[in-house]
């Protein structure tokens, strides 16, 4: 078992939290093997989360079971940086689809997030945010043959979005030609449900669009670009917006 520091140990714990608030039975091993911990681990946490004046509720007689109680904790919410990043640009997202339902509260949602925010991450959440794009909604023949972007490959894009970083990809054309490639990330664009990413090929040294489903693999190159305007790139004159 590794040991972490005491912001990792925090972290885990309220990710432990979450955890304990479903209604699934979980044991003390199972969370253990869950957390990457030991069982004894587990037990300190819970204890240190009970000190906290947590609800925990353990029940023995079926293997050492706990679950927290269910109205601890309502309208608190902790979030990693990350995490809060990822909430305010999909609220953002969200409102410029303008879809009818759910937006009443939005505003306020993103007003207390970025409340959070220090002035240099709210300046670093605008400069993301200015590089997402929303395009119409993509046609009946596009979206029947879309799927879902393997989850290794959303996680090395987001991150190499995020920090301006190169990436290698492995791509396949609407022909079913593969290719590799490296691409600089510049912008995201949406037309709804399928993403596109929008930067320059140096295969082709030039600008090209990319969709996100046909990234068969995505690896960062830990080289960096430096970030062009949305002029640089052709974008069909389709209604495309800019996240604001």
């Amino acid at each position: 078992m590794t040991r972490t520091n005491t912001t990792g140990r925090l972290r885990r714990m309220e990710l432990l939290a979450v955890r304990l608030k479903q209604d699934t039975h979980c044991t003390v091993s199972e969370l253990a093997r869950e957390f990457g911990v030991s069982q004894r681990t587990i037990s300190r946490d819970l204890s240190l989360m009970r000190d906290q004046g947590m609800q925990i509720d353990a029940d023995r007689g079926r293997g050492g079971g706990v679950r927290l109680d269910r109205n601890w904790g309502v309208g608190r919410l902790n979030l990693a940086y990350a995490e809060a990043v990822d909430l305010l640009i999909s609220l953002a997202v969200a409102e410029q689809m303008n879809s009818p339902m759910f937006l009443a509260n939005l505003d306020s949602i993103r007003r207390q997030l970025v409340a959070s925010f220090s002035p240099a991450k709210r300046d670093r959440v605008d400069r993301l945010k200015s590089r997402i794009l929303v395009g119409v909604t993509a046609s009946t023949y596009v979206q029947a043959g879309t799927s879902a972007p393997p989850k290794p490959v959303v996680q090395a894009l987001h991150q190499a979005f995020t920090d301006q970083e190169m990436l290698a990809i492995g791509y396949q054309r609407e022909d079913g030609e593969t290719s590799r490639r490296t691409i600089e990330p510049h912008y995201l664009l949406l037309k709804y449900p399928v993403w596109y990413v929008v930067g320059f090929d140096h295969l082709r040294n030039a600008p090209r669009t990319f969709r996100c489903d046909r990234i068969l693999a995505a690896s960062g190159t830990g080289r960096h670009f430096h970030l062009l305007p949305k002029e640089e790139f052709p974008l069909s004159p389709d209604g495309v917006e800019m996240v604001v």
